[in-house]
């Protein structure tokens, strides 16, 4: 019943989920500090403004003398990044400064850095982050936009980008995974974990770093299926209830069960796994399936060509697998000391025109309903895979005590893939660590 209850919401993600997978904040205060930051960070690109001194106008609001702005931006999307950042200068005459930082770690930054105005002036969050930040008055409402903002995109992307009742969010994209594969080592797609097995045990060779199928498996976002596709779940009623917690049921064991055997198919440890390590194995061969999110999408395409595959995520115990979701949103940092520019900017990097780039440069799912309609997203067999995916996720919670969850999950993965722990005996450590910080971050 609990994932039944979840998947109301996710009903409306059936058309928009997509890239990267997965959150944080923005802020910024007195200008001092924000030319600071701007002046001191290296990995960043500055747009020029044009020469024209004339003043860039909306219908709702224009933005400040001498405006100037800093975003935040994952590594991965960098390329629109910079594209978007460039249009934006051009329109309306204020430059941007953009500077990577991966999108989980933005709301930490903005915790530490936006009262003394080091933070940026726009960030991109995970929607889970968001919680966190408007509950700690971090980012401003969604206000000039909000209508136009509610009536453009999904309403599952308004939901991710809300926190109690309240819009602060613009939606750009949606998440989930999916399975990649390549077709001139795999012929046909497994439907089931026991046919990623089998293939695996034809073709996983670890003296030769080679494996049949790779994933982050001590990271709990990809291995969610695993706990709620025979019945796990997270806080409750559409993931609000922090004290229901239902990680270590005999749903969630009896699918980290499945887990477990997939060792025989990747015989490696989890500290060995990340996206580099998996994202240069799988261009060159040596892994025929890599579970992961539309933001590898322009890279495998351009290295695999037409022997790249995309498939739903395989059934889990006989279960249809259940994968987290999630809305990649902008946030305005609410120590800006240039608030109209940062809504411009967060409203203008948000749209359908903007999500269509992001589609193009990165393989995004655009969460615009009027995008989503485009032939270039409709028509695509890639994109078409990961809405499908959609119709079988959960939104993550975005409560605050969603960043209680990762620390201990993904301790408790490791421990039960490298050391071969008891899943119940390390999921019902993890529920009480959860517990233990839920409790004490409310005293």
């Amino acid at each position: 019943m609990k994932l039944k209850k979840m998947m109301v919401i996710t009903a409306a993600f059936s058309m928009a989920l997509s890239v990267t997978a997965c959150g944080s904040n923005n802020n910024s205060t007195n200008n001092g500090g924000n030319n600071a930051a701007k002046a001191t960070n290296n990995a960043t690109t500055e747009t020029a403004a044009p020469e024209s001194t004339d003043a860039a106008v909306t219908d709702e609001i224009v933005p400040e003398d001498g405006a100037t702005l800093v975003v935040w931006e994952s590594k991965e999307e960098r390329p629109f990044a910079d594209e978007i950042a460039k249009q934006f200068t051009a329109k309306y005459n204020v430059p941007v400064k953009v500077e990577e930082l991966a999108p989980p770690d933005q709301v930490t930054k903005l915790t530490q850095d936006g009262p003394s105005g080091l933070a940026a002036d726009v960030i991109l969050i995970p929607h889970d982050n968001l919680g966190k930040a408007a509950s700690a008055s971090l980012v401003l409402p969604n206000d000039v936009f909000g209508e136009e903002t509610k009536a453009n995109n999904t309403e599952a992307s308004i939901i991710g980008s809300s926190y109690e009742g309240e819009l602060y969010g613009y939606p750009r994209a949606a998440e989930t995974y999916a399975l990649f594969y390549n077709k001139s080592l795999v012929k046909e797609a497994p439907k089931s974990f026991d046919d990623v097995l089998a293939f695996s045990k034809t073709f996983t060779d670890k003296s030769k770093n080679r494996y049949g199928i790779m994933w982050e498996v001590g990271n709990l976002y990809f291995n969610y299926m695993f706990i709620a596709s025979d019945g796990g779940y997270l806080f409750g009623k559409d993931g609000t209830d922090k004290d229901d917690i239902g990680l270590a049921n005999d749903g969630a064991i009896a699918g980290l069960k499945e887990f477990v055997k997939l060792k025989e198919a990747l015989p490696i440890k989890s500290g060995d796994i990340n996206s580099d390590i998996k994202r240069s194995l799988f261009n060159s061969g040596d892994v025929a399936m890599d579970i992961t999110g539309p933001w590898e999408l322009g890279g495998y395409k351009e290295a695999l060509g037409d022997n790249l595959g995309i498939a739903p995520i395989p059934t889990v115990n006989g279960k249809t697998a259940i994968t987290f979701s999630g809305i990649k949103i902008f946030a305005v940092n609410s120590f800006t000391q240039y608030p109209n520019a940062a809504k411009l900017y967060a409203n203008f990097a948000s749209s359908k025109d903007a999500q269509l780039l992001l589609n193009k440069t990165i393989g995004s799912v655009p969460t615009n309903n009027e995008a989503l309609l485009d032939p270039q997203i409709s028509s695509d067999p890639y994109v078409s895979v990961f809405a499908e995916q959609a119709k079988n996720s959960q939104p993550m919670p975005s409560i605050p005590e969603m960043g209680n969850v990762w620390s201990p999950v993904n301790a408790a993965l490791p421990e039960i893939w490298d050391k071969n722990g008891d899943p119940k005996a390390a999921m019902d450590k993890a529920v009480q660590q959860i517990k233990d910080l839920n409790n004490s971050a409310s005293q």
